[in-house]
C-alpha cells in the first residue's frame, strides 16, 4: 500500500536523524492541528510550493522526505472513472479499471430518501478504496437552472433545501471511509456554453437563497473534506479565485477548514489563486476534457510563479502555509489514515444499492388507460400480451459511455432490454427505432435522414403487430445532449424520437414511454401517450430496476426533483431572453433572481407539464387534516404540524410528504411557498402514518442584502402540505410574533 511505503521512508528518516518514536506529523494519537504544525514546520518553501499544485493529471505531491504520500483523486460523481494516463487525457488502457455505475446524481434526487444517499456515498467510497483513490470529485449540488444546461445529470435538482438533505449523507458516507468527497463545482456553474469565462451577474438574495444553500450544507453539517471551484466569473472574478465566494463566504463565513481544488483548467492568475482562497491547481492549461500544451506542471500559476512571488515578497508567506495547513489536513484525513479499511469493487452489495436506489428513482408520470374503459397500463399484465415490443436505442445503449469526466466503465451493465427479457423471455422482441452516433466530445455525427427513416419504418411495422409497445428513449451522454463542455441545442426530444413516438402511437396504442436523461425534455406528445415513466440514468442496475417498476414488483416511488415546463420559454432562465441565458458571451444575468424551478412556476401561474415533487404511485395516499401544536410562532420557538396519511390501495407504497411554506405578506417579493421539510414513509395497503414535521422560525427567512441577515418578518404564514409542489393536500396558517 502506498501509505505503508511512505511510512516506512519517514521512520527511516526519523531514525536517520536519531530520533525516538513516531515524530508528531505522524502520530494519529496526537490532535490534528498539533500533527499539522508539526509536518509545516518541517517543510521548505519549495516543497510548500509543490504542495499546491498537481504534479499529474489527477495527482498531487506529498513530501517524500518526510513520508507524507501523494494526494490521488478521481472523477465522479457516479462512479470511480477508468484510469487516465499521467499527462494526457487518454486512457491508460488497463483491465483492473472496471467498476460499479452508480445512478447519475438526478436519480438519486428524484428517490427524495436521505438513507439511500448515505448508502450511495458509502459504497462509492469503497471502490474508491480499492481503486487507492483519496479523493473523489463530487457530489455536484449546482442548481437547475435551464434543462438545457448538458451537466445537469450530475446535480441534484432545483430546490436548494432538497439537495442539501440529500448532499450531506451522501458526504457522511464517503469521508466516514477516510475519502474525501470534493463538492463541485462552486459556484453558478448553471450551465456548460462559455462555461470557461461567462461572468455570472445576480442578487445577494438569489446567491443566498437559492445558490449557496446547498454548499453550505456540504460544509456546515456535512463536513466535506474539499471543495472543487467552478469554471465561470462571478460578479467580474473567477470562481476558482474569488475573494467574495471563498475568502469571505466559504472560509470566514462557513469556517470550512478543507481544501479548495480548481476545476481542470480553472485558475487564471497566480497573484489571484495566491490571495483569494486557492489551495491547489489542477489541470491548467486545459479546456478539461480535451486540450493540452507544451506546459509543464512547474509552469502553473500556483508553482513556479508563485514561488518566484513568494520569494519577491509580492505576496506573503502567510498564503502559501494557510494552504498547505489545509493540505495536510486532507492528507491526514485520507491517504495518511492508516484506520480505513481496503475497499471493495462490483460486489454483490453495491449492485444491490445501485438497484435499491435506481427503484426508487424512477417517476411514474403518467399511469392512463389504453382505451377509454380500460384500466391503467401499468404495472404489466403480461397474461394480456402474447408479444412485448421493445423499441428504442437506449434500451441496449452503453450510457455511461460519454458525458465528459462522469464517463465510466462499467464492469457489469443490465441493460433495459436484458432486464424485461429477463422477466417477460420470449414475449419480447427489439427493434431500434432511432439512432444517434457514436459517443463524442466537441461534435455530434449527422444522421442521415433515409437512415433515421428506415429504423422509423421498421418499428412502426412491428409496432402493430405486437400487444404493447415500450419505447426506451430520451438523451444520451453525446454532446449537445446531457454532456460536459456543451449545453443542448433544444428543448425537443433528438433524432426524430418525437415524430417516432407519434407513429408507434398511431399504430398500437398501448404503448408505455420510458425516458432515459438527466434533464427535462418536451413532451408534446404526452397527452396521446397512456403511461410515462422518467428513469434517468440508472447505472450498472438500470435494467432490472426499470423492469422492477413496469412489472410491478416494485412500486413507484419516486418524485421529480425539477420542474418539466411544457415549453423552454415557460422556464424562469429563458422568460427574459438571452441575457439571463446563454448570456452575451461575456456576461449573463440572473434576472429571475430568487424564482427557480416550481418557485417561478407557482408565483407566476404559469403551470409546468409536470411540476417538481411530482411522481405517481400504483396505489393511493389519503391525506387527513393537519393539526398545529400552536396557531402562533415565536421568534425563538417552534411549532409542530402533524398529517394522518393512508394507503388506500391495494398495494404497499412509499409517498414523499412534502411541506412547504409561505409568507402570506411580505415586504420583498418572496415565492408562493417554499420546500421546508419532507418525509418519506412506507405503508402497507390499508395501513396509516401520521407525519409530524418541526417548524422554526428559519424556515421562515430570507435573506435581507441591506443587513447580509436573514430576516423573519413578523405576519401570517400558511403551510401547505402535499404530494407535489401543486398536489397540496392541506393547508395550515400560522402567525409568527
Amino acid at each position: 500500500m502506498k501509505t505503508t511505503t511512505f511510512l516506512a521512508a519517514a521512520m527511516l528518516s526519523a531514525m536517520t536523524a536519531g530520533a525516538t518514536g513516531l515524530p508528531v506529523y505522524l502520530d494519529e494519537t496526537r490532535p490534528m492541528e498539533e500533527r499539522v504544525e508539526d509536518a509545516l514546520s518541517r517543510m521548505t518553501l519549495k516543497e510548500k510550493v509543490a504542495m499546491c499544485h498537481a504534479e499529474g493529471k489527477f495527482a498531487s505531491p506529498g513530501v517524500a522526505r518526510l513520508g507524507i504520500p501523494d494526494l490521488w483523486m478521481s472523477d465522479g460523481p457516479h462512479g470511480v472513472r477508468a484510469e487516465i494516463n499521467w499527462n494526457d487525457w487518454g486512457y491508460s488502457g488497463r483491465t483492473n479499471d472496471s467498476i460499479t455505475a452508480f445512478p447519475a446524481l438526478t436519480a438519486l434526487a428524484a428517490t427524495w430518501n436521505p438513507t439511500l444517499s448515505e448508502a450511495y456515498g458509502n459504497a462509492l467510497a469503497e471502490e474508491a478504496l480499492y481503486r487507492e483513490k483519496d479523493v473523489m470529485l463530487g457530489p455536484g449540488v449546482n442548481i437547475y437552472r435551464t434543462p438545457l444546461n448538458g451537466r445537469n445529470f450530475e446535480y441534484m435538482g432545483e430546490d436548494p433545501y432538497l439537495a442539501g438533505e440529500l448532499v450531506v449523507p451522501y458526504i457522511q458516507g464517503m469521508q466516514k471511509n477516510g475519502v474525501a468527497a470534493c463538492v463541485k463545482h462552486y459556484a453558478l456553474n448553471n450551465q456548460e456554453q462559455w462555461r470557461g469565462h461567462i461572468n455570472v451577474e445576480l442578487s445577494d438574495r438569489a446567491l443566498n437563497e437559492i445558490y449557496l444553500p446547498a454548499f453550505k450544507r456540504a460544509v456546515e453539517d456535512g463536513k466535506s473534506w474539499s471543495i472543487m471551484g467552478a469554471y465561470n466569473q462571478v460578479r467580474g472574478q473567477h470562481a476558482c479565485h474569488n475573494e467574495l465566494l471563498l475568502n469571505k463566504i466559504l472560509k470566514d463565513d462557513w469556517g470550512f477548514d478543507g481544501v479548495v481544488i480548481t476545476d481542470w483548467g480553472g485558475a487564471h492568475d497566480t497573484k489571484e489563486a495566491a490571495l483569494y482562497g486557492l489551495d491547489l491547481e489542477m489541470g491548467s492549461y486545459t479546456n478539461g476534457l480535451t486540450s493540452e500544451s507544451a506546459f509543464t506542471t512547474d509552469d502553473y500559476y500556483l508553482a513556479n510563479p508563485y514561488l518566484r512571488m513568494l520569494e519577491s515578497g509580492e505576496v506573503p508567506m502567510s498564503t502559501v502555509d494557510d494552504k498547505v495547513r489545509r493540505l495536510l489536513r486532507l492528507n491526514f484525513r485520507t491517504a495518511m489514515n492508516r484506520n480505513k479499511p481496503f475497499g471493495s469493487v462490483a460486489t454483490p452489495e453495491h449492485y444491490a444499492v445501485c438497484e435499491a436506489i435506481g427503484d426508487e428513482a424512477i417517476v411514474l408520470l403518467k399511469n392512463a388507460p389504453a382505451t377509454p374503459k380500460g384500466q391503467p397500463l401499468l404495472p404489466i399484465d403480461p397474461a394480456k400480451y402474447s408479444k412485448i415490443l421493445v423499441v428504442g436505442e437506449n434500451a441496449t445503449r452503453n450510457l455511461m459511455a460519454g458525458g465528459g469526466s462522469s464517463e465510466l466503465k462499467p464492469k457489469d451493465i443490465v441493460s433495459p432490454l436484458d432486464g424485461l427479457k429477463a422477466l417477460y423471455g420470449d414475449k419480447v422482441e427489439y427493434t431500434r427505432g432511432y439512432t444517434s452516433g457514436r459517443p463524442m466530445y466537441g461534435h455530434a455525427d449527422v444522421i442521415p435522414a433515409s437512415v433515421e427513416d428506415s429504423l422509423r419504418a421498421e418499428a412502426v411495422k412491428m409496432a402493430r403487430e405486437a400487444g404493447l409497445v415500450i419505447f426506451v428513449g430520451g438523451l444520451n451522454k453525446n454532446h449537445f445532449q446531457d454532456c460536459e463542455g456543451g449545453d443542448r441545442l433544444e428543448y425537443a426530444l433528438p433524432f426524430g424520437q418525437p415524430r417516432l413516438i407519434e407513429e408507434l402511437r398511431a399504430a398500437n396504442p398501448n404503448i408505455v414511454a420510458v425516458i432515459l436523461s438527466g434533464n427535462a425534455v418536451e413532451m408534446p406528445w404526452a397527452k396521446d401517450i397512456p403511461a410515462i415513466l422518467q428513469a434517468w440514468y440508472l447505472g450498472s442496475m438500470a435494467g432490472k430496476s426499470i423492469a422492477n417498476v413496469i412489472s410491478g414488483n416494485v412500486n413507484p416511488s419516486g418524485k421529480l426533483p425539477f420542474s418539466f415546463p411544457v415549453r423552454l420559454e415557460d422556464n424562469a432562465a429563458h422568460h427574459f431572453g438571452t441575457i439571463s441565458y446563454p448570456g452575451d458571451s461575456i456576461k449573463q444575468e440572473y434576472l429571475e433572481d430568487i424564482l427557480v424551478g416550481y418557485r417561478w412556476h407557482d408565483t407566476k401561474k404559469i403551470p409546468a407539464l409536470y411540476p417538481f415533487g411530482h411522481g405517481l404511485s400504483y396505489t393511493t395516499f389519503e391525506y387527513g387534516k393537519p393539526t398545529l401544536s400552536a396557531k402562533t410562532l415565536s421568534p425563538e420557538g417552534t411549532l409542530t404540524v402533524s398529517i394522518p396519511v393512508r394507503n388506500t390501495g391495494m398495494r404497499q407504497g412509499k409517498e414523499t410528504v412534502q411541506l412547504y411554506v409561505g409568507d402570506e405578506k411580505a415586504s420583498v417579493v418572496r415565492p408562493l411557498k417554499e420546500l421546508k421539510h419532507f418525509s418519506k414513509i412506507d405503508l402497507a395497503p390499508g395501513a396509516e402514518q401520521t407525519v409530524t414535521f418541526t417548524v422554526t422560525p428559519d424556515d421562515l427567512k430570507f435573506y435581507d442584502p441591506t443587513t447580509a441577515s436573514w430576516v423573519a418578518e413578523p405576519g401570517k404564514f400558511k403551510l401547505y402540505i402535499g404530494s407535489s409542489s401543486t398536489d397540496i393536500r392541506a393547508t395550515a396558517p400560522f402567525t409568527l410574533q
